[in-house]
């Protein structure tokens, strides 16, 4: 039985769903954000800016979503240690008409501020919250927030992590991060990956512009919000530095992709043994089969195209695809 893992149906929207605007750190307002994105053929932003839940509904059209967030952040104190963690946690409402701030009980007020304990008893509990209130919940950035396997494999829930947060891999940081994602699979975790700009700056030339170099490809009928939210809650979307992914379906203990132009696909496991279809560049594939075997408890697919650029399926579990019996 043939099974779409992308939607057969629908459309893709391109989305930055980690971005910060003039309401935070951005050096962009609201607007001139959906202007500088709109040229780069992109649908949706959801706007996160630092600690700040903040509606910008009234930029939404028929061509244009904007998803309300926030990004909430626990730190390690700098005092006593010399490099001291962070842990950066996006919500993206599912509903525009959610208001609630989510602060857990782990979180203490001084001086008319916010302080949170940094641990996982506090993260899990932001996690919690966020997800009860209706938010789509990511991990950002394990990288620059210079967390390890012994941080983030305590924190659990969430419905994604940033497999590529453009601002910190631009710079130098760990966070083009196909293995912490492996990491998280390959440790019992169910979530899925995303791919964002994190951008703080307006579009330029410059390679440390921040703008465009990661994003996540969603699939649904329509730019309606409650459809864009579904669609995420679902999985049903792909991140990428600009390689395209058309169609993906499993039939018969086979995963099919359909791809733009690519030098190499690759498909991963919960096991040791990986695949990869491709050829010279001079002859590029743009679609592949790879056998699935039970024993690899779950896969996903990456795609790299002639520029080293890649795109990035979710991971798809076996036991969800097929059922238990049919194992």
């Amino acid at each position: 039985m043939k099974k779409y893992l992308l939607p057969q149906t629908g459309n893709f929207y391109k989305a930055n769903l980690h971005s910060h605007s003039t309401f935070s750190d951005g050096e962009q307002t609201p607007l001139e954000m959906k202007e500088s994105y709109m040229k780069m053929g992109y649908s949706i932003i959801a706007y996160t800016d630092h600690e700040t839940l903040v509606d910008h509904s009234y930029l939404s059209d028929e061509n244009f979503l904007a998803l309300k967030g926030v990004e909430v952040g626990v730190f390690q104190p700098r005092d006593t240690v010399p490099y001291a963690k962070h842990c950066h946690i996006g919500f993206i409402a599912t509903n525009p008409d959610i208001n609630t701030e989510f602060w857990c009980d782990e979180c203490v007020e001084e001086e008319g501020k916010i302080k949170r304990i940094y641990n996982a008893e506090t993260v899990n509990a932001m996690i919690k919250r966020g997800k009860e209130l209706g938010f789509f919940v990511t991990y950002n950035h394990p990288g620059w927030s210079m967390e390890n396997y012994n941080d983030y494999m305590n924190y659990h829930g969430m419905h994604a992590m940033e497999i590529i947060n453009w601002t910190g891999a631009r710079r130098g940081h760990s966070d083009h991060a196909p293995h912490v994602y492996d990491d998280m699979l390959r440790g019992g975790k169910r979530l899925f990956c995303i791919a964002a700009d994190d951008n703080h700056h307006p579009p330029t030339n410059d390679f440390n512009n921040g703008c465009g170099g990661a994003f996540t490809v969603i699939k649904a009928e329509c730019l309606e919000y409650s459809t864009i939210a579904d669609a995420l809650l679902a999985g049903n979307f792909y991140s990428s530095q600009g390689p395209e992914i058309y169609d993906l379906w499993y039939e018969d203990g086979t995963v099919h992709i359909t791809t733009s132009p690519a030098y190499r696909i690759f498909f991963s496991t919960g096991r040791r043994p990986r695949k990869a279809w491709g050829s010279t560049e001079d002859n590029l594939v743009t679609e592949a089969s790879f056998k699935v075997s039970p024993e690899d408890i779950f896969f996903r697919l990456t795609v790299r195209d002639a520029r080293g650029n890649f795109a990035y399926t979710n991971a798809y579990f076996l036991d969800e695809i097929c059922g238990q019996d049919n194992l």
